[in-house]
């Protein structure tokens, strides 16, 4: 199962968006443009569908329909994602779901439209005559409710298959200093530990053996990465080279941000399935390491048969020659919602890669903010 395209209408920055999707998809943008809300959209749809979820807990988690809908939506002020598909058959889903708010009552978000089509036959169109009886069946998707998703369940089991990973290693290192509740689906790492612990040993193993293998190339005198168990307490423990006979280990808690950083992104890229969304992760790497993330990512994933969708601002890992301008994809913020396009849309860019330019330079320009000079103090 893959996906093929997303589109948005009215969610967040974006009053409308299309945007196809291949193995990998680069997301460049200003600070505030949207890159995280486009990736949201995508965690939006796996927590309707995940156990637990639903479509009233999604909303919920973000605050409700008005913090979902753009700002600048008027005449149609409808929240839409729509999702194609293509299974290992080879057939064509497209997935639309378009929600509103109920103008009486608790005002809990409710579907106006929600339909599947497989190879353009309609699997479900909704509201359908028991929904106009009954309201309230509008505020769940068919999609959630294991009763109405057996003939498209696959499509089910891959939204909730979509992982997102933005690590922060203050979180791995010390969990006991951040109170209250963890954040559902762990996405800043917090109980990474934990999630290293609960993998059957021969996978923890093999997967940490791999780690390894990056990590002795990137980072200098490493020699062992291994996971130990301390009296119930899980740690991940290195070896480096050192005039000792047996080395000098460190645990998480001695590691830097770096090295915790790509053990994290290492982690996510061998296990699982599904789509696999990253946020930033040049984040604390040198740029050696980051100029070669591009190969390392397209490495992994290619056996994998995962699709990979990264926001960036690196320089660095948009020089790899290897990126091509249809992985691109440009966010320009504008006074009626941030404009999305693919680089290869953008004559212009075209134009400088003909040149000679790598993508980032001819790229990363177009993703300044107009005034940055101002930062500067007198």
């Amino acid at each position: 199962m893959r996906l093929k395209s997303i589109s948005l209408e009215n969610w967040k920055n974006f009053r409308s968006l299309h945007c196809e999707i291949n193995d990998r998809l680069f997301v460049v943008g200003a600070n505030a443009s949207g890159k995280s809300n486009f990736l949201d959209a995508l965690r939006f749809m796996r927590d309707i569908v995940k156990h637990g979820g639903g479509l009233q807990y999604a909303v919920s988690q973000r605050g409700g329909i008005s913090k979902i809908r753009c700002l600048s939506a008027r005449e149609n002020p409808f929240v839409v994602i729509e999702l194609e598909f293509i299974d290992d058959n080879s057939d064509k889903w497209k997935y639309t779901l378009s929600l509103t708010q109920q103008t009486r009552g608790n005002r809990n978000p409710i579907i106006r439209k929600e339909i599947m089509l497989k190879n353009g036959q309609t699997c479900i169109s909704r509201p359908d005559h028991t929904d106009e009886e009954d309201e309230e069946r509008l505020t769940q998707t068919y999609i959630e409710q294991i009763t109405m998703n057996k003939d498209f369940r696959d499509i089910v089991n891959f939204l909730g298959s979509i992982q997102y990973m933005h690590l922060v290693p203050q979180l791995l290192k010390f969990p006991e200093a951040f109170s209250g509740p963890d954040l559902p689906e762990d996405p800043f790492g917090k109980g990474f530990l934990r999630t290293v612990a609960k993998t059957p040993s021969d996978t923890r193993n093999s997967r940490l053996s791999k780690i390894q293998g990056v990590l002795q190339i990137a980072v200098p005198q490493l020699k062992d990465l291994k996971y130990i168990d301390d009296i119930g307490q899980p740690h991940l423990e290195v070896t480096y080279e050192h005039w000792r006979p047996n080395g000098a280990k460190q645990t998480e808690t001695q590691l830097s941000d770096g090295t915790l950083r790509l053990i994290g992104l290492l982690w996510s890229l061998f296990g699982g399935k599904g789509i696999l969304l990253i946020e930033e992760p040049e984040l604390s790497l040198h740029a050696a390491i980051v100029e070669q993330l591009p190969e390392l990512f397209h490495s992994i994933l290619r056996s994998k048969k995962r699709q990979l969708i990264i926001t960036t601002h690196s320089p660095e890992l948009l020089s790899h020659k290897g990126i091509s301008l249809s992985e691109i994809l440009m966010l320009q913020p504008e006074n009626e919602g941030t404009k999305a396009t693919l680089a290869k849309d953008r004559r212009e860019i075209a134009s400088l890669l003909k040149d000679g330019l790598t993508p980032a330079e001819a790229i990363l320009p177009y993703t300044r903010p107009n005034i940055i000079q101002g930062l500067l103090f007198e």
